[in-house]
């Protein structure tokens, strides 16, 4: 289980990494992000390789929550809670998300760009609820990767213990969220949604 796990969470974590690059891009305008978005989506839109993240989403939160029950009464260290919980919040973060889209993409026929992904970060009072999801949802990932990081890594990087580097990994992460979400909201000033988003926001008109 350990095994399958680690392989559809290496699977993600290289479309995660693409993706949270591409949210960076929002620092620079909604149309750099999606212009970004469209080179990206050559790569992973294609049948083989959606179909691949599919599979891989189904067996991380599967294999995922089966692990979290199991290892959850026998928790050591900070890292070893800080990997379960993390684990757990981002099984939450995918189902909802991935569902979303999906969605998006087939029931409501939107092109699920950045104005898609912001509608609710950007709407009062739904930013109360998005705001807190998506910035978890990143600080989690990169907490799991901090975890996952002082389990397996055994030396020292330039004279930084691995304690150290798992803290510097969680740091880059609780940053990472708040220059993303500055972009994702024009700066905290908010970005102006496309009427065909309305949907989203709870405007029919």
């Amino acid at each position: 289980m350990k095994r399958i796990h680690f392989i559809s969470g290496l699977t993600i974590t290289i479309f995660i990494g693409f993706h949270l690059a591409n949210h960076f891009a929002s620092i620079f305008g909604a149309a750099s992000h999606i212009d970004l978005m469209d080179k990206l989506r050559l790569i992973y839109r294609n049948r083989i390789v959606e179909s691949i993240l599919l599979i891989a989403v189904l067996v991380q939160i599967i294999s995922g929550v089966n692990l979290f029950f199991s290892k959850r009464k026998a928790l050591i260290s900070y890292y070893d809670t800080l990997q379960i919980w993390t684990g757990l919040y981002l099984a939450f973060f995918l189902i909802i998300h991935v569902g979303a889209v999906l969605t998006g993409r087939f029931i409501l026929d939107l092109d699920t760009n950045f104005y898609f992904g912001v509608a609710g970060l950007n709407t009062f009072p739904f930013n109360l609820f998005f705001v807190p999801y998506y910035g978890l949802a990143i600080i989690s990932f990169f907490g799991h990767l901090a975890a996952i990081h002082h389990q397996k890594m055994q030396k020292q990087i330039v004279g930084l213990t691995v304690a150290q580097q798992s803290n510097g990994i969680l740091f880059i992460g609780i940053v990472s969220t708040v220059i993303i979400l500055y972009g994702l909201t024009n700066g905290f000033t908010g970005v102006e949604i496309p009427e065909e988003y309305n949907i989203l926001i709870g405007k029919y008109e």
